[in-house]
């Protein structure tokens, strides 16, 4: 098992850097609020049980409710109509939970237009110059969102018009379910489709078309400035709760240096 002896010996002497992609958890996390006729996920809150107390002496511990999706999160594809009898997060093939990733970094488009979106054309431009996108692997799309996350407010970014945050135009989420080998998508926003998708043809085009055709998603994502446009290898690995449509994770990159 030398290969994974080497890939130890390349972590602990920094050859191999460990970089989290995750944001933290807690009562803060910016959540996705819908329209008050629908349902509504839960905030994350943690509620004590003991705390080196009367009711358990020698340890603290939690309970602790969130939804599926909030904070950084896994969409699995059941969670969309388009593959109602898709697979439940429990169902993810493990060798799935680790694939490498390309970074399509659209942080300065995204600065100055808060509604950007993603087109075919600029993801063949970005295959002519780094190569083709990864069979198997995650597309990783950079807007700089990450750096609002501290408030939700700015992170979610709405007005009277509703929220304006970057995402993916139809035609090109279409493109990247249908014609395309990746694995999944994964972005720094609070879902996968932009702000706006509520009023696109069909709504939410990245829940429509990459759940549909049995891929994934990672939103809320961090520190995607950090890694090379093409070399990262992603562990992506979400709690495997049968029957749920997606769950809070852990996501780390490993990079050469």
């Amino acid at each position: 098992m030398s290969v994974l002896r080497d890939l130890l010996e390349g972590i602990r002497g920094g050859g191999i850097e460990v970089l989290d992609l995750t944001a933290p958890l807690t009562e803060k996390t910016p959540i996705l609020g819908l329209p008050e006729q629908f349902g509504q996920t839960a905030t994350f809150s943690l509620q004590e049980i003991s705390r080196y107390d009367d009711r358990g002496p020698a340890w603290y511990w939690n309970n602790f409710t969130t939804g599926e999706h909030t904070g950084t999160h896994f969409d699995a594809p059941n969670h969309w109509v388009t593959a109602r009898d898709g697979e439940d997060v429990s169902a993810v093939p493990a060798g799935k939970l680790i694939a490498p990733a390309v970074v399509l970094d659209f942080a300065a488009e995204s600065a100055a237009d808060p509604d950007f979106l993603l087109e075919i054309d600029h993801v063949e431009a970005w295959e002519k110059r780094h190569g083709p996108l990864p069979d198997g692997g995650w597309l990783l799309y950079r807007t700089g969102w990450d750096a609002r996350a501290h408030d939700a407010a700015r992170f979610l970014n709405a007005d009277e018009t509703g929220s304006h945050t970057p995402g993916i135009s139809v035609e090109c989420a279409r493109f990247l379910a249908e014609r395309t080998p990746i694995l999944g998508l994964g972005v720094e926003t609070v879902g996968t489709d932009a702000g706006a998708a509520h009023s696109f043809d069909p709504a939410f085009p990245c829940h429509s078309f990459l759940l549909g055709a049995g891929k994934y998603g990672l939103t809320q994502l961090r520190n995607l400035d950090r890694l090379p446009p093409t070399g990262a290898v992603v562990i992506a690995g979400p709690l495997p709760i049968v029957g749920g449509s997606g769950s809070p994770l852990r996501v780390l990159a490993l990079v050469e240096r």
